[in-house]
């Protein structure tokens, strides 16, 4: 059977994009107010007339404010108008995500590998202007040594010196042990881990809450009760 029609006299209702600009012949109102190349105002006028200048100088004609009244179009060239905006998208992104933290995980038996993985994804954070939180984990009968991770974030504060600064004595919060490492200027800071700053550091946070959910995953089964454990002979 045939979908439900729409109700008689109505049309579907389209929802607009709103990246989308409309240049030249898509610019349909009675009049516009125009900006020529230099940026001199030219006036109102029919949209067909502002057109006529623009490939008149072998430009576009493009709306830069629709909701203005009347609409505010400008002469310009369309292709490199697009990539000024899509240049300063990506700048405004960087600015909007430079104040982020990011946690790198540890536990008192990281091994000197893993380590060295995670103190590399830590100089990628820092390097992209991110705050930096060293956590290590205790685990069962690990918070007898507590020192031991008071040890790790004192050597991995120190193997990121070069990148950011540490925060004198790392603070216990249950059974996991922090410290904050702020980003140097990017003018001081140099790699000691790294080969070279990646573009996107995703992936590296996906990777740590892997791994912050095995730290889970080991607490709870050393947590449960082993019922081969107690079980002496009696006499």
């Amino acid at each position: 059977m045939p979908g439900n029609p729409s109700p008689k006299g109505k049309r579907p209702q389209f929802k607009r994009n709103k990246n989308y600009i409309r240049k030249n012949d898509r610019i349909r109102c009675r009049e516009v107010r125009v900006i020529g190349p230099s940026g001199k105002m030219i006036g109102v006028m029919d949209p067909k007339e502002a057109l006529k200048l623009a490939q008149s100088a072998g430009l576009d004609l493009v709306e830069i404010s629709p909701n203005a009244k009347p609409p505010v179009c400008r002469i310009l060239d369309f292709g490199k108008y697009k990539y000024e905006l899509s240049k300063k998208k990506k700048e405004s992104a960087k600015k909007s995500s430079a104040s982020k933290l990011k946690e790198i995980k540890f536990r008192v038996s990281t091994g000197k590998h893993d380590y060295e993985t995670k103190l590399r994804h830590a100089e990628q954070f820092l390097a992209h202007g991110h705050k930096v939180k060293l956590t290590v984990t205790f685990r069962g009968r690990e918070m007898a040594h507590q020192n031991l991770g008071r040890e790790m974030i004192a050597s991995a504060i120190e193997d990121l010196k070069t990148m950011g600064t540490g925060e004198k004595g790392a603070k216990l919060m249950g059974r996991k042990m922090s410290t904050l490492v702020i980003p140097l200027p990017k003018g001081k800071q140099q790699l000691k881990f790294s080969k070279e700053i990646v573009e996107d550091v995703d992936e590296i946070d996906h990777h740590d809450d892997e791994e912050e959910d095995d730290d889970e995953d080991e607490e709870l089964h050393d947590g449960e009760h082993n019922p081969e454990e107690g079980e002496g002979e009696h006499d």
